[in-house]
């Protein structure tokens, strides 16, 4: 881990070629874990979220811009014609990119092309996943994409020091602290993960480690493939082939690291 960046752009245009496949014929397919949302409102979704960091990367926004229009959705003939095509754009900007050129993210202490385009294959899984479940089928999610991907979300969307920055700045609040520790495991790869509180309540610190330190320490551990644990982080399940196993952890301590969690 991490994958390369032309590893990165790969699974990006897999899992968005499987994502347009999963969605033709399914459009208006209830969307599960997307309340309120269709097949055709991810498929927008997606086209729109594709367009934004293809342009802020290869027109380098160093800061947020607040000028850009985004595309209409198509129509129903259109939309998926529409959506492949920005998908190929977003996978040759990406591909091409210098990754340490700066750019504008979400992340504060990721400010480079680097960041969209590894968190960018999380985006295609995921909603890959979401469309291909609504029309009743999965989806192979590669062991080497998924450690990455879940190694991404711990790193950038659990709660860390960047977040207390900004708490210390009077933005969001922190939200209540881990009190415990938690592991994850890949039972398809040797990538595993400690997450503890970290020095400011409210925040957590992420390492490296073996599935065989996490039981050596006695640490409860959530065990799957890295598919199956990207899955889980985004509070996703049903999948035919099987879910990650989070049975060692007790309600409390999930209702925490919940907590530390950022899934929008």
């Amino acid at each position: 881990m991490p994958l390369s960046q032309q590893e990165c752009a790969a699974a990006i245009a897999d899992h968005s070629r499987g994502f347009a496949e999963a969605a033709a014929g399914n459009l208006d397919a209830d969307v599960e874990f997307c309340p309120g949302w269709t097949v055709r409102d991810v498929v927008h979704h997606l086209t729109r979220v594709q367009w934004f960091w293809a342009t802020l990367v290869e027109d380098r926004h160093a800061e947020r811009p607040d000028d850009l229009v985004e595309p209409e959705p198509a129509g129903d003939e259109a939309t998926l014609a529409v959506f492949r095509s920005g998908a190929e754009r977003l996978v040759r900007v990406l591909g091409e990119a210098d990754p340490a050129i700066r750019v504008w993210t979400w992340a504060p202490s990721q400010q480079t092309a680097g960041f969209v385009i590894r968190h960018q294959v999380q985006e295609a899984v995921g909603h890959h996943w979401d469309v291909a479940h609504a029309a009743g089928g999965t989806v192979r999610i590669d062991p080497a994409v998924g450690a990455d991907a879940v190694d991404e979300f711990l790193q950038v969307s659990v709660s860390n020091a960047d977040d207390a920055d900004d708490a210390a700045d009077g933005k969001d609040a922190l939200p209540a602290p881990l009190e415990g520790r938690l592991g994850l495991a890949c039972l398809d790869s040797g990538a595993a993960w400690l997450v503890a509180d970290g020095d400011v309540p409210g925040t957590a610190t992420v390492t490296s480690t073996s599935r065989a330190a996490l039981e050596a320490g006695g640490v409860p551990t959530v065990t799957g493939t890295g598919g199956q644990l990207l899955l889980w982080l985004y509070e996703r399940h049903g999948d035919p082939t099987g879910d990650a196993d989070a049975s060692a952890l007790d309600d409390d301590l999930l209702h925490r690291f919940r907590g530390l969690c950022f899934t929008d």
